[in-house]
């Protein structure tokens, strides 16, 4: 018997469709098995696939988890956004919170015309990865790493970050790691393009979770606790990023798609 879920598609750090990053938003009424929730990611073939249940446990106001089309990732921030924009466009309020099994609780809150997302500061430190540096296709000034697979590299300016032409089958084959490529930028303070061939994601369009690296990076280098930022994949996407403790706060805006019906066999 076929089963009808509901489904969002949406446009997030984007303050137009067709731009920002596409992320599906399934609110559920109970978990689904894995394999089901995997194969609807894979279908909807997106680079996440954002699944949200109510938390029955009262920690947050919902449990959430992201698949991409080949796996369950840890943190995802573009489709969170577009998870708080799905919920609080349809029930009202002003936050919602998520709880999630690997990152903790996060919130999306209305601010302004758009959202701010808090996500976990993820922190870098300077460190070397000459393998990794030969497959970028040019040689960053800097490299820094974390524990958590979050590589942030260093150009001098935004020509170079848009000109990289990186051999991504080779990075995908040293694991399920961000290589987050940033410089100084023309129109905005910074400019990025992030690359996740070992998570399913060749080149990202905009990614939430690799700008919660940057917060920490640029502000230690800026001195300063905000900058905006610029993702420079071919869709594009915009946020300000703000440091709060132990918090980057993404600032941006959602734009809804598709609204309807997923039909699951």
């Amino acid at each position: 018997m076929t089963r009808t879920l509901p489904y969002w598609h949406v446009d997030a750090f984007a303050s137009q469709a067709f731009s920002g990053n596409q992320a599906a938003v399934m609110p559920l009424e109970a978990w689904l098995d894995d394999a089901t929730l995997q194969a609807i990611a894979e279908e909807n073939n997106f680079a996440e696939t954002a699944f949200v249940v109510p938390d029955a446990g009262g920690e947050a106001d919902w449990e959430l988890r992201w698949f991409t089309p080949s796996e369950e990732v840890r943190l995802c921030g573009h489709a969170t956004l577009a998870s708080g924009h799905v919920l609080l466009s349809r029930d009202g309020g002003d936050r919602v919170r998520f709880r999630t099994r690997k990152a903790g609780v996060l919130e999306v809150a209305r601010a302004g015309e758009g959202y701010e997302l808090a996500l976990p500061l993820i922190r870098t430190a300077p460190d070397a990865w000459p393998e990794a540096v030969a497959l970028l296709g040019a040689e960053p000034q800097e490299v820094w790493l974390s524990p958590d697979r979050y590589g942030v590299y260093l150009f001098p300016g935004e020509d170079e970050v848009r000109a990289l032409d990186p051999d991504l089958r080779g990075l995908g084959a040293l694991g399920n790691d961000q290589f987050i490529c940033t410089a100084p930028g023309r129109d905005s303070d910074v400019v990025s393009r992030v690359f996740v061939p070992g998570g399913g994601v060749d080149e990202d369009s905009f990614t939430g979770s690799a700008h919660a690296a940057l917060t920490y990076f640029w502000t230690e280098r800026l001195g300063r606790e905000s900058f905006t930022a610029f993702q420079a994949s071919q869709r594009g996407g915009h946020a300000t990023c703000r440091r709060d403790g132990d918090r980057a706060i993404l600032s941006g805006s959602c734009v809804t798609v598709v609204e309807g019906s997923f039909f699951l066999p």
